[in-house]
């Protein structure tokens, strides 16, 4: 895939303003929400990077309660080649599995090292956007987590089109389920945005009208602070769609193939259709009309997460 958008300089940025490199943290001395941006989860995920970095060449600050601006994982960010924009993902391991506690306890690599400096920062919010993209092309899609308070959230942003409410990964903990924001006794909110493609400039707009929303949503700034492009609808709203994950595909070998070029979003209409096969074994669909879910084997290697089987709930 080509990749089509301009690798940004953060020079600035990394700096930040709190003491922890790439964090930017904003207290309007009044009520509200303590809302977390986060972007760079992963180094090759451009568009978060981007959404941050106008939002702080604009000036904005919080009218109410707390804004943090969080460029998280900068080891791999430096480490980005357009042509070659997959292997720095990560620098050591993903920077979106290690968010238990166990794993935080011991800063056995870059990325554990990494997510103990974000760490206080984490905790501190009860409201999270966490910007992310896509290995392969595929239509923008919220990740709500299993909560009804964020599958809520999600349905009042309005965007994307796509709600895909799912427990997480085998191989590990992501940032939007951490402490507070798993809490199901709790009220913290987390929502991730998979913006498209990597490389698609289309995902720098949609990181930066899903953080527009979500800011409003939140009541910590108000429509005039914001860039007006920011805010700009694409046509008339298309009703969203929740899409409730049954299992995910988790490869058992490195043979694993697909048996078409799955984008994503495909609802596959009978049950036992053959999308594929790991080491010789198919894999079907489990029910009538499933949808696969970020399909891709960029990544692959046992004990990844290939694509997640959903039904459509609403």
């Amino acid at each position: 895939m080509i990749f089509k958008i301009d690798t940004p300089d953060l020079t600035q940025e990394r700096a930040g303003n709190t003491g922890t490199p790439g964090v930017w943290h904003f207290d309007s001395g009044k009520p509200g929400p303590s809302v977390l941006i986060s972007a760079l989860i992963h180094g090759n995920e451009l568009c978060g990077a981007w959404a941050l970095k106008d939002l702080l060449a604009s000036g904005l600050k919080p009218e109410n309660g707390k804004l943090t601006l969080a460029f998280c994982n900068l080891a791999a960010f430096d480490r980005f080649d357009p042509l070659a924009h997959d292997t720095s993902r990560f620098a050591d391991e993903d920077l979106n599995r290690v968010w238990t506690e166990q794993k935080l306890a011991e800063p056995s690599t870059l990325e554990r090292q990494r997510a103990a400096e974000l760490l206080p920062w984490v905790k501190q919010a009860d409201r999270l956007l966490d910007l992310h993209s896509m290995h392969e092309p595929s239509p923008p899609l919220l990740v709500t987590g299993i909560l009804q308070r964020n599958i809520d959230v999600g349905l009042r942003l309005g965007v994307p089109r796509h709600l895909v409410v799912d427990a997480g990964h085998k191989d590990g903990t992501r940032m939007r389920d951490y402490a507070q924001f798993g809490d199901p006794e709790g009220q913290a909110l987390a929502l991730l945005v998979e913006c498209g493609f990597h490389g698609d400039p289309s995902s720098v707009r949609i990181a930066k009208q899903t953080t527009a929303r979500f800011l409003l949503e939140s009541g910590v700034v108000s429509a005039g602070q914001l860039p007006a492009e920011w805010q700009e609808r694409d046509g008339q709203d298309i009703a969203q769609q929740v899409l409730q994950v049954t299992e995910p595909v988790v490869a058992k070998s490195k043979n694993l193939t697909f048996s078409s070029p799955w984008q994503g979003m495909e609802c596959i209409e009978h049950a036992g259709t053959t999308i594929g096969h790991d080491d010789g074994v198919p894999i079907v669909t489990p029910y009538d009309n499933c949808v696969l879910v970020m399909p891709s084997l960029r990544q692959l290697v046992p004990g990844v997460t290939v694509v997640r089987f959903a039904r459509q709930v609403h």
